[in-house]
Parts: C-alpha cells; sequence; structure tokens
C-alpha cells in the first residue's frame, strides 16, 4: 500500500473524531463556495477526508463525487451519508492524478486542505483544468506555510520520520494565485480563512 494512503488510513477514526478546530473560519469557507455553486452543478471534491464538506455542500448542487486517496476515509464518509440519508454524493478512491473521470466531465472542483499535501502543484492543477467544463469553477483553501519560520519545518520533518505526519509542501497565498493563473485559470475571489496562519481561499474560473 502507498505510505501516504496507508497514513491517513492508519488515522481516519481519529480524524473523523476531531471537531473542526475554527469553525466560524469553515462556516466562512462554506458560505463563500455556496456562493460559487448552482443547483445543477455536477461537482468533485478532491481529498475529501470521511466527507464531511461534500455533505454539507450536498443540497446546494445535483450530484457530488467525493474522491481520497485513503479507502479507510472514503468508508467512514459512506457510513456517514447513510446515516445522514444523503443520496447524491458519491465515495471514490482517486488521486488530482487520476485518469478515470473524462475531460470536461464537471462543472466545479473543490479542494479543501490538501494542495499543501501536493509537491507538484502546477501538475495537479493541470489536470483540474482538464476536468472542468469551459468556464467551470475550481474553488480551494489551502494552508500557506511558508515563511513560518524553521521550528515548523523542522517538527513536520520530525513527525514524518515516525510515521506521524504526510508529506507537507510550503506555500505562500502569492504563489497559489500564480499557479491558478498559470494553470489557465482566472481568480474569482480570495481570502484568508482562518487569517493567521493563513488558509487561504481561492475561487477561479476556468479561462476558456
Amino acid at each position: 500500500m502507498d505510505r501516504t494512503a496507508a497514513f491517513w488510513d492508519g488515522i481516519a477514526e481519529r480524524y473523523a473524531a476531531r471537531p473542526v478546530k475554527d469553525m466560524a473560519a469553515y462556516e466562512t469557507t462554506l458560505t463563500r463556495t455556496r456562493s460559487h455553486l448552482r443547483a445543477q452543478d455536477t461537482v468533485l471534491e478532491l481529498g475529501c477526508g470521511t466527507g464531511s464538506t461534500a455533505l454539507r455542500l450536498a443540497d446546494a448542487v445535483r450530484h457530488v463525487t467525493a474522491t481520497d486517496l485513503s479507502g479507510r476515509m472514503l468508508a467512514i464518509g459512506r457510513e456517514k451519508a447513510e446515516r445522514a440519508g444523503v443520496g447524491n454524493v458519491t465515495f471514490a478512491q482517486a488521486t488530482p492524478f487520476d485518469h478515470r473521470f473524462g475531460r470536461e466531465s464537471f462543472d466545479a472542483v473543490l479542494a479543501f486542505n490538501l494542495l499543501h499535501l501536493i509537491g507538484d502543484v502546477p501538475a495537479a492543477l493541470r489536470c483540474v483544468h482538464g476536468l472542468l467544463k469551459p468556464g467551470g469553477r475550481f474553488i480551494s483553501k489551502t494552508p500557506c506555510l511558508a515563511g513560518r519560520g524553521l521550528f515548523i519545518r523542522g517538527m513536520v520533518a520530525a513527525l514524518r520520520l515516525v510515521g506521524k505526519a504526510p508529506p507537507v509542501f510550503f506555500y505562500t497565498p502569492y504563489e497559489m494565485q500564480r499557479y491558478m493563473e498559470d494553470a489557465g485559470f482566472a481568480i474569482i475571489e480570495t481570502g484568508d480563512y482562518p487569517r493567521s496562519p493563513p488558509a487561504h481561499f481561492i475561487a477561479a474560473r476556468k479561462r476558456d
């Protein structure tokens, strides 16, 4: 099994039980995301974890395909959807680089708390661009930890050595926006929820 997938499988139950750290920032993220979604949209979520966000947004769209690397996370998500009686969310094991989905298949793609876990963000964004219909929207929120000091980098490196952390990459909000534009997106809206350390929200539209 892939080491990163094994890591997330191993913490899935603890992850599902952990309360949202900053509920106000999370609710703001959901509100801003909803403002860019439409009732007829077919949506893909990348890195859905145990499906909490997909289930919260399901009533705003026609269908959500919620994907994650971790099979255990997805199993918990399916259980949550069944308990909540949500029928328009489908869970599937996939990565941003997966070719299982056809080109221009989705009206919107979501990626929350994911891009800082990807080493090659430009390549991932090119894949997202291909999955979106003309004019489709990509909505993301990414912890941007560049410039937070050597302490955080050292802590992450130490935790990785003992299997307590996944790979983490350090980007700035500016880099994220530049990557989006270079991949063929026009930025519609940005924000930081929370502001410090910045979890940078970007809503972008696929350019024609």
